[in-house]
């Protein structure tokens, strides 16, 4: 018998700020986070030298039990203590080591200070500035192998390190372990640490923004002049529970996920599909049970590249028919990678509590390429609504799209 989720407790650690009250603020004021790196400036023929960095100091903790942890690492864990927290379960709690709590979590790689050791190495044959945690810190794995361990979880671990789906799938995947009654409580979410070799990759594929001088003013998602993303850092953690559990303890329940789908292209590695980004969000609403029509309004992955802007907004059209309400979240805070999945997920269902939906940022004038959605501009949008979807879309071809709803 499969088994309802809900989303019991929630964090997220972003440049819009850690606090709902706060993003909601920053949203409202129609104003992103990106700003010109002069770090980057010794970067020789990298055109781009924005971002959206996090302004983040890791709490105290015992050093004993963060000292396997790079930046990365520390986004996670605090996200997933905040969210523990927001849910009401105690770190002690010892359902949580109890076989019945996991966690699913992922980023786009480990932290990169720790592969430069590696590199010393291998490199310049030294090394001494490698230790017993260099490769806890660099693993790929390393966001959800820490919190596990930091937290005594004894259940199920699912690592997804799938680039800019990372933390939608490890949403998605945690959701499905509980939906087939594999687990009571999951842990899930994406991190991904500020890195200017982060904004290399796109700049090499010329698809970051290179306007240093106007940084209000990009990304701008589905703008005829918009000339490319921002990278962002941040995480952002869930944490899913089996219904009828979380009502037995007493919890508050913030959301049902009720639909999850996930496919890949199969065709490029880095060009984005229509006709399979479509399929996703049509497995997302045929595990919902929903009809299209009661979607009402759609978080788009919306990178603010041309083929992924054009791609996504026809598979949109294509599955919704109608010009569904969508906006993207990267034109506040960039691009986060392995986070945005998770970060703008957990946004998405505020602002679906709220009744209130944020803007495109610099969405001036629709580029006549993409499909005639209703792309919400100026102040926002009060749309009183149930349901939304946020899709997520990654290199390697891969393809998500998380329905929630409210009970």
């Amino acid at each position: 018998m499969k088994k309802r989720v809900v989303v019991t407790g929630g964090a997220v650690i972003s440049a819009l700020g850690n606090e709902w009250k706060d993003i909601l603020a920053r949203l409202k004021e129609g104003k992103n986070c990106v700003r010109h790196m002069d770090e980057w400036d010794r970067y020789k023929h990298m055109n781009t030298r924005l971002a959206a960095p996090v302004d983040f100091v890791m709490p105290a903790y015992p050093r004993k039990m963060i000292r396997g942890l790079g930046r990365v690492g520390q986004l996670a864990l605090v996200s997933a203590d905040r969210a523990l927290e927001a849910a009401g379960i105690e770190k002690s709690d010892p359902e949580l080591k109890g076989g019945r709590a996991g966690v699913a979590y992922g980023s786009s790689i480990g932290s990169i200070d720790p592969l430069l050791d590696f590199y010393s190495m291998l490199v310049m044959d030294d090394v001494t500035k490698m230790n017993a945690t260099t490769y806890i810190k660099a693993m790929p794995q390393t966001c959800a192998a820490n919190i596990g361990v930091i937290f005594g979880l004894t259940g199920r671990i699912i690592t997804t390190n799938t680039a800019c789906t990372s933390g939608s799938q490890a949403i998605g995947f945690a959701y499905e372990t509980i939906k087939y009654g594999m687990q009571d409580i999951m842990i899930a979410g994406g991190a991904e640490e500020m890195c200017a070799a982060n904004a290399a990759v796109f700049d090499t594929l010329f698809a970051a923004s290179s306007k240093n001088d106007s940084p209000h003013k990009t990304p701008a998602a589905y703008d005829v002049n918009r000339d490319g993303l921002v990278v962002g850092e941040g995480a952002g953690c869930f944490v899913l529970e089996e219904y009828e559990h979380a009502k037995k303890r007493g919890a508050k329940i913030i959301a049902e996920i009720v639909g999850f789908g996930t496919n890949t292209d199969g065709t490029h590695i880095t060009q984005p599909n229509r006709a399979t980004m479509g399929i996703a969000m049509k497995l997302a609403l045929e595990d919902s049970q929903l009809d299209r029509s009661v979607i009402g309004y759609v978080n788009t992955h919306g990178t603010a590249t041309e083929a992924g802007d054009i791609a996504e907004s026809w598979a949109t059209a294509d599955v919704f028919q109608r010009p569904v309400p969508a906006s993207t979240l990267k034109s506040y805070i960039g691009h986060t990678l392995g986070a945005c999945g998770a970060i703008e997920a957990w946004i998405a269902i505020q602002m679906m509590r709220e009744k209130w939906f944020c803007p495109n940022l610099n969405l001036d004038e629709l580029d006549p390429l993409c499909a005639p959605l209703d792309y919400i501009t100026g102040s926002g949008r009060e749309i009183d609504t149930s349901c939304v979807m946020s899709n997520n879309f990654a290199f390697g071809g891969i393809n998500t799209s998380l329905i929630f709803s409210l009970l």
